[in-house]
């Protein structure tokens, strides 16, 4: 497995007297999928927020390193972990601009990169070279990334017309057009029928591969978990209670507690 592009180190986050996270450490290796898991309050989004500057952590390291830089996100604030880590995140519920075009959401999602190139604003009043330029790569990589996502189709479609599996996937395509290197990814195939959950799987083992992209995944659909993973981490109550490949995790004794709890003693 390749070097760590994300390492966790002693995460806790903590909520008055709640401790949502506890001493959680990990590593996601680049060019890799990682998931984490868990039963439903586990901590699993906690660990995102604070990976992403939604929470800034109570204790903990998070450093993510990656082409001879060294990025310390518990430091950052949320828009630099986002344009110099290079840091992208979806959410459990549907953030896209519903009355713009797909094309239209994945351009936006490049507003800071034309806004530079545009030396906010003039010289796109002016129509200068520079910005001509900008914007013609930025339609560019949008169209790109709606072909890889099998929605070049629906470029002029509002996204609010798409079905919902179209949806999901066109706000991975729109975190990609932000160049990340990690990709995070809060239970992508909520909702998906298990056609789309396949489409989705592709999609993604496409990113990790011809991309080399680093993912982060959140996910309840065990079928996405040990269909695309190379790396499992799980959480219960805040705390890690397994690490590993797919295999090892599938048999682990205590992940299995956790999902199914404990059988009650025969009276």
């Amino acid at each position: 497995m390749s070097a760590p592009l994300l390492t966790v180190e002693h995460l806790s986050m903590r909520f008055g007297g709640l401790v949502a996270v506890g001493d959680l450490s990990f590593t996601a290796p680049s060019r890799a999928i990682t998931a984490v898991i868990g039963p439903n309050g586990a901590g699993k989004t906690t660990v995102f927020n604070c990976l992403t500057g939604f929470y800034r952590p109570s204790v903990g390291r998070l450093t993510l390193a990656h082409a001879g830089q060294t990025h310390f996100l518990e430091r950052m604030e949320g828009f630099d972990i986002a344009r110099k880590a290079r840091v992208a995140r979806t959410f459990q519920n549907i953030r896209l601009f519903p009355n713009m075009t797909a094309l239209e959401n994945l351009i936006v999602a490049q507003h800071d990169t034309l806004m530079r190139a545009s030396l906010w604003s003039i010289g796109g009043l002016f129509g200068l070279a520079g910005y001509r330029q900008a914007e013609r790569q930025a339609v560019d990589r949008a169209r790109h990334w709606l072909d890889q996502a099998e929605l070049l189709e629906f470029a002029d479609v509002e996204a609010g017309a798409l079905p919902y599996g179209a949806q999901r996937k066109l706000e991975i395509a729109r975190a990609l057009c932000t160049q990340p290197v990690l990709l995070c990814l809060d239970e992508p195939a909520a909702g998906l029928n298990p056609r789309e959950s396949a489409d989705l799987n592709r999609l993604l083992l496409a990113i990790r591969d011809a991309e080399g992209i680093g993912i982060l995944l959140i996910e309840h659909d065990m079928s996405v978990v040990m269909g695309i993973s190379d790396h499992i981490v799980v959480l219960d109550y805040g705390q890690k209670i397994a690490e590993g490949p797919p295999a090892a995790i599938r048999a682990d004794a205590s992940v299995i507690r956790a999902y199914l709890g404990e059988p009650e003693d025969s009276a």
